[in-house]
């Protein structure tokens, strides 16, 4: 087997392993699609009935011509029948066997009706009509018939029988196409409903998964493309869900049953018509493979696109500084010719399969107007087998016909479920212990052993950090960008793992802990304050039913927030733009106060809390941070010294490593690190 041979193989496998988790999602649904499924396969029995009865109605009351007549006297046995020229005229097919009396054959001569005495031999290509004053004789095979002329008078008695069964027939189609709506109704309803279903539960699967993921992951994938994930690449599996795997019964019920009907009604014209399958056979074969080839090239080419402006737009002032736009449209024109190329030859391999099955299509016809027009004409095969051959083939090539686009759904959800498995597969979960502790009360010490950590393999970003924290104290740490001052905080709260020593909490590991109880007791107030689309009550319980309105007002005004809240038109029911658009930093911070006294944190984090704050509430965020802070363990970051000056202990990072540790006196004394960082701060203010 050659390489590409091997690449085939390799990804038939992929998607067949795709397909399978894909159906694990719908296994919860199964009774509904055993009951969609149930539903096509009534309906495709609709569908093959009804050219079966338009058949029934052209050969058995439409187009009578040649049923064979048994003339018996008036007062015999049968009640049924016509009355004509002193006679009863009953169907042979409808009298008992043996039943004596005169047959006569039915002929439509132009637009005399006749009837013959005779059989007439189902071939009658050499009939010949003659008359004589008004009587009528036919010569076939050198024999001659003696025939009446049914008056006009009587035909519509005569065929009041046939018009009676029609009306049925018409009651009948009426009442199945009638009931095919319905049911056509409740499947495409239910079906939709299940393929809804389907993705919901996806959606809230891939939401809940994203959710839990450390921040190393959100570090590496770019907000959009997780919303493509959710949104897009799960729609996409509907059209797969709906469109072709359900669907796909139909079609296998149809092509089954239509062969099935037409080996019924006639069994030698059916394989006639069915010399094409193994040409669409062969056919549908090169061009799966032709397809999924050009598909697969498309979709690197796409990728290899998409890639390319992704980092040329981006660093597309670089591109303009140093005059590189030309040199940049080149390479992009070559990359986007070879994209043109490749769509351009799947669009021929498309372009060549649709009417090359439309073709067959014809040929079927051909050879049934072929076989069976000739056969019509002279007089052995009835018009209506003619007519149901013909609704059949277009039915039998119509899932064919489709066959092209429903392999492109096929492709796309294929590729969109690489990339949803993608995100399930991510294990980049910060894992809960294996037999967990947890904490009700917490007295707020915060212990670091010999800790290391690394976002990436062994790049340390922390080196053998040792700190003790003791409850009720305020520690704050320092140090130029980069020291590691805001991975300390994201180890808190065990967003990472960390790769050597360890971290305590009441001196109990904090990986030992149920994640949600040590998240529960640290509060943390970030500089960039993030605010939900909601109102501001919502904003400060974050939805959290068990905290009342009163309190939500009474740690409001403890913060000084009710001072702007109650100027706001609804107060605290107030709408809040996406991201606290509407408020100032200010106002949003103090909305964050509110937020982490709310839920009471034993531990309180504040990541640059005071920085960008405006003149007009920096008064009012001061003290909302004394009465914060009273009481509690806090931990702050802050690049502002004159902020963190009171703290119980200030440490000082310098490239991942404790540098010095004291009191804001004792490390001015000292001149070390802090000392410089101070007179670069003191001379920049004055």
């Amino acid at each position: 087997m050659d390489p590409y041979q091997l690449e085939e193989e390799m990804e038939r496998s992929f998607d067949s392993r795709l397909l399978k988790r894909l159906m694990k999602f719908a296994l919860p649904y199964w009774h509904y699609i055993v009951l969609s499924i149930a539903l096509l396969l009534i309906i495709t029995l609709g569908d093959l009935v009804r050219p079966f009865l338009i058949k029934v109605a052209i050969d058995n009351y439409i187009n009578i011509n040649g049923r064979e007549y048994l003339a018996v006297d008036i007062d015999s046995q049968y009640e049924d029948g016509v009355i004509f020229d002193n006679k009863r005229w009953i169907p042979v097919k409808e009298t008992a066997d043996g039943q004596e009396g005169e047959v006569y054959t039915f002929i439509q001569h132009q637009k005399v009706p006749l009837l013959v005495l005779g059989q007439l031999p189902k071939d009658k290509e050499d009939l010949v009509v003659n008359e004589d004053n008004g009587q009528y004789s036919l010569i076939l095979d050198d024999k001659e018939y003696e025939a009446k002329v049914i008056p006009k008078d009587f035909v519509k008695e005569f065929r009041s029988k046939d018009i009676e069964k029609l009306m049925q027939l018409m009651y009948l189609f009426f009442g199945i196409a009638c009931f095919m709506f319905f049911l056509n109704y409740v499947q495409s309803i239910l079906l939709q409903f299940t393929g809804q279903k389907i993705l919901y539960d996806m959606r809230q699967r891939i939401f809940a998964h994203i959710s839990n993921l450390s921040f190393s992951f959100f570090d590496k994938n770019p907000v959009g493309k997780l919303v493509t994930r959710v949104t897009n690449d799960t729609e996409t599996l509907n059209e797969m869900y709906t469109n072709v795997l359900v669907n796909l019964f139909k079609d296998i019920f149809m092509l089954i049953g239509i062969a099935i009907v037409m080996l019924s009604i006639n069994f030698k014209l059916a394989l006639i018509v069915f010399t094409t399958i193994p040409i669409i056979t062969v056919s549908t074969v090169i061009f799966r493979i032709k397809a999924r080839r050009a598909h697969r090239r498309v979709r690197t080419l796409l990728s290899r696109i998409n890639s390319f402006l992704s980092e040329h737009i981006s660093g597309m002032k670089i591109i303009q500084i140093f005059h590189q736009q030309d040199r940049k449209s080149k390479e992009f024109d070559d990359v986007n010719h070879d994209y043109y190329k490749a769509t351009l030859k799947e669009m021929k391999i498309f372009a060549i399969f649709r009417p090359l099955i439309e073709f067959l299509f014809s040929f079927a016809l051909t050879l049934l107007l072929w076989f069976g027009g000739g056969q019509l004409l002279r007089g052995t095969l009835e018009f209506g087998v003619v007519f149901a051959f013909v609704n059949y083939i277009e039915m039998f090539f119509r899932p064919i016909n489709d066959l092209s686009e429903k392999y492109n759904i096929m492709q796309a959800a294929m590729a969109s479920a690489e990339k949803i498995f993608s995100v399930l597969d991510e294990d980049s979960i910060i894992k809960e212990a294996e037999h967990p502790i947890s904490l009700d009360k917490v007295e707020g010490k915060i212990e670091f052993k010999n800790v290391w950590f690394a976002y990436n393999d062994e790049d340390w970003v922390l080196k053998d950090i040792s700190f003790t924290i003791n409850p009720g104290e305020t520690v704050a740490f320092v140090g130029a960008t980069g020291a590691g001052k805001t991975s300390i905080i994201n180890l808190i709260t065990r967003f990472y793992d960390i790769q050597k020593g360890q971290i305590l909490l009441d001196d109990v590991p904090i990986d030992k802990l149920y994640k949600d109880d040590l998240r529960r007791h640290i509060g943390v107030v970030l500089q960039d304050v993030f605010l939900f689309t909601g109102d501001i009550e919502y904003n400060i319980k974050l939805n959290n039913s068990n905290i009342p309105r009163e309190k939500i007002e009474d740690i409001a005004r403890y913060v000084n927030a009710d001072k702007f809240i109650q100027k706001l038109p609804n107060t605290y029911s107030e709408k809040v733009a996406e991201r606290g658009a509407t408020l100032s930093t200010g106002q949003r911070q103090l909305l964050a106060f509110a937020r982490a006294l709310a839920f009471n944190p034993a531990v309180l984090v504040l990541d640059e809390a005071t920085a960008n704050i405006d003149t007009e509430t920096e008064e009012l965020i001061q003290d909302a941070l004394a009465k914060l802070i009273k009481g509690r363990t806090t931990i702050a970051i802050a690049h502002r010294l004159s902020t963190i000056q009171h703290a119980d202990k200030i440490i000082v990072l310098h490239k991942g490593r404790i540098q010095e540790m004291g009191t804001h006196q004792e490390l001015l004394n000292n001149k070390g690190l802090y000392y410089q960082l101070y007179e670069l701060q003191y001379k920049k203010s004055s």
